[in-house]
């Protein structure tokens, strides 16, 4: 098989399908099966001694496991050129998340605009860590907000970066680092331990991907305001990555991220990302839509061109 047409047709035709369809709730998706893999794990390891290097070991035995079944996977469908490539199609299309993150975020606002603030309160929940019980409306919307900057670079960013280094069975590898991130990444008492190696092998994941996002919303909305923010506030979180295109979205809104939350009934203190203490409206959600479009599609092509030229130097060479 042509190795341009190996790279390129999967990426593609998997980022059309998102567009098409994005996460049906209905449809079976790899990361619930990563999700019962994580489950299951820890309901064996996470008790008594030695903790951190449980954790360590379920994390290490997970991505090995995710990376060797997609390369031997890929490897043995070579012969058959078609199966090749729907495999590989089908779950480059599970990989980005973008159609369902905008979905997600704008039937928070949707349902915030038009059934009101309890069910606004309810409906965020479904896509966010804080409790929501007792969140304004400004509060709300600025939840969506730092969720959708966040995710822009997790759900989507990051996958692309590990498919241009290591192909599918590399963006299958991210989507577990992510994974057991969420789920046992955490610093309360059942997890402080546990998943620990996990959270740092997440931040170091994601580490270049979270700083390509805020470059490139700087770049395709146009903001010099973007820029000063995420120098100003980018490492001014706790996470070494989320603030980075927190502060690219809340310099282009000229509005005010972060500041206390509870999860769990505990509240988190976090650094504020700008002053401007402005209402968010409910039609401000279109231009996070325009710059999530923007970024994953000048994105892939950004990654098709530099693969393409790579190819092309590699042939020269010979």
């Amino acid at each position: 098989m042509d190795p341009v047409l190996k790279f390129v047709l999967p990426l593609a035709l998997g980022y059309a399908a998102d567009l098409l369809l994005g996460d049906p709730r209905s449809w079976p998706h790899p990361v619930k099966v990563y999700g019962q893999l994580i489950q299951q794990g820890s309901q064996w390891l996470n008790r008594g001694a030695a903790r951190f290097w449980k954790g360590t070991l379920l994390t290490l035995a997970l991505c090995t496991m995710v990376y060797c079944f997609f390369y031997f996977a890929q490897k043995g469908l070579a012969q058959w050129p078609l199966a090749w490539y729907t495999f590989s199609t089908v779950f480059v299309f599970f990989a980005l998340a973008n159609k369902s993150l905008l979905q997600e975020g704008k039937e928070v606002f949707d349902t915030l605009h038009k059934e009101g603030l309890e069910a606004g309160r309810k409906r965020l929940s479904w896509i966010v860590g804080r409790d929501t019980a007792h969140l304004t409306p400004q509060q709300i919307r600025i939840a969506v907000m730092e969720s959708m900057s966040e995710n822009l670079s997790d759900g989507v960013v990051a996958p692309l970066c590990f498919y241009a280094v290591l192909g599918l069975p590399g963006m299958m590898l991210y989507k577990m680092i992510n994974t057991l991130d969420s789920m046992i990444g955490y610093k309360n008492e059942q997890y402080r331990y546990f998943g620990r190696f996990a959270a740092r092998l997440d931040d170091v994941a994601n580490f270049i991907p979270a700083r390509i996002t805020a470059l490139l919303m700087i770049l395709l909305y146009g903001s010099s305001r973007a820029w000063h923010f995420t120098l100003r506030y980018g490492s001014a979180h706790a996470s070494p990555n989320a603030g980075y295109p927190e502060a690219a979205l809340a310099g282009i809104l000229d509005c005010r991220f972060g500041g206390p939350n509870t999860y769990g009934g505990e509240v988190v203190h976090k650094p504020y990302i700008g002053e401007n203490e402005r209402n968010i409206e409910h039609e401000e959600f279109g231009k996070v839509k325009y710059l999530n479009h923007a970024v994953t599609f000048v994105m892939i092509i950004c990654i098709i061109a530099i693969k393409y030229y790579l190819l092309w130097q590699a042939q020269q060479a010979q």
